[in-house]
């Protein structure tokens, strides 16, 4: 899965609990009729990738979701839901190919070879 659009905003990377887990996230704003805030996160050796990025930039942005369950101390359990990149690339800009000259609707067609005129003609004109 893919998520393209426009840097909003690129957060420092942040180091989670004592275990050493690092995050680090982007919001990408889509470029559709309704566009869209996106939150990705980055972790661990993939929080670096977002270094040579800035905002602004047009990005695609591989992605996975994740879920997780947790039961809080009260014994409810809830579900989380995280956008998690793995690869990030500059946007390729759209580029107009040169159209080639609409062919004549004759010469779509080869010309007929075997002609007789001896079959009964039956169309009404």
């Amino acid at each position: 899965m893919e998520v393209t659009g426009k840097i909003k905003m690129i957060d420092q990377t942040k180091e989670v609990g004592s275990a050493g887990f690092k995050k680090r996230d982007v919001v990408v704003t889509t470029d559709e009729q309704y566009p869209q805030h996106i939150l990705v996160q980055f972790v661990q050796d993939k929080c670096d990738l977002l270094n040579s990025f800035q905002v602004g930039d047009a990005v695609k942005i591989d992605i996975n979701l994740r879920g997780r369950e947790w039961t809080n101390p009260q014994g409810e359990t809830v579900y989380f839901n995280t956008i998690q990149g793995w690869r990030i690339a500059k946007a390729q800009a759209e580029t107009a190919s040169p159209q080639a000259p609409p062919m004549p609707a004759a010469a779509a067609f080869p010309p007929a070879t075997s002609l007789n005129e001896e079959e009964p003609d039956d169309l009404p004109f």
